[in-house]
């Protein structure tokens, strides 16, 4: 279980909590969960003990999620340091596949020259793409496609 990210579909939405209860169903401090009282998260009354309706609870997790979320638009790939979307520097970037389907683009951010990734599945690489350089590794040739006989050979 994430703390930092704490998954919003464990709250009941037909249910009331108590702060000590929120803390503990996701495994935090209760004073994590006043200081999301005082963010925003709504209370059914002013007075004590403090009940968060489940719903409200859940829609509240959700709307912090939302609004950290950076998506990447085309030609863009997230930098770690910056948090921040960029371009890679020179608009360069290679791909380097995982599996058959899914591969990594790899660039540098132009800011603070870090390496910057972002997953691409080989079926999306034109929309991902933007107006990106992409460097698509080429397979070795075969030894029976060569030119030239291998040094190897026992052949004389």
């Amino acid at each position: 279980m994430s703390k930092r990210h704490p998954n919003p579909r464990l709250a009941k939405i037909h249910r009331n909590y108590t702060v000590e209860e929120v803390a503990s169903l996701f495994g935090i401090h209760r004073n994590t969960v006043r200081e999301w009282v005082k963010r925003g998260l709504p209370t059914s009354d002013k007075r004590r003990p403090m009940l968060v309706l489940g719903s409200d609870l859940a829609a509240f997790l959700r709307g912090r999620r939302v609004k950290n979320k950076r998506t990447c638009q085309p030609g863009e790939m997230y930098c770690v340091r910056c948090r921040a979307p960029r371009a890679p520097a020179g608009d360069m970037a290679d791909y380097q596949p995982l599996t058959a389907t899914l591969g990594n683009l790899i660039g540098i951010c132009p800011a603070c020259e870090a390496m910057m990734y972002r997953r691409v599945s080989l079926a999306r690489i034109e929309q991902v793409r933007g107006k990106l350089e992409i460097t698509l590794p080429q397979a070795l040739p075969h030894i029976g496609e060569s030119a030239e006989p291998s040094v190897n050979s026992d052949f004389g």
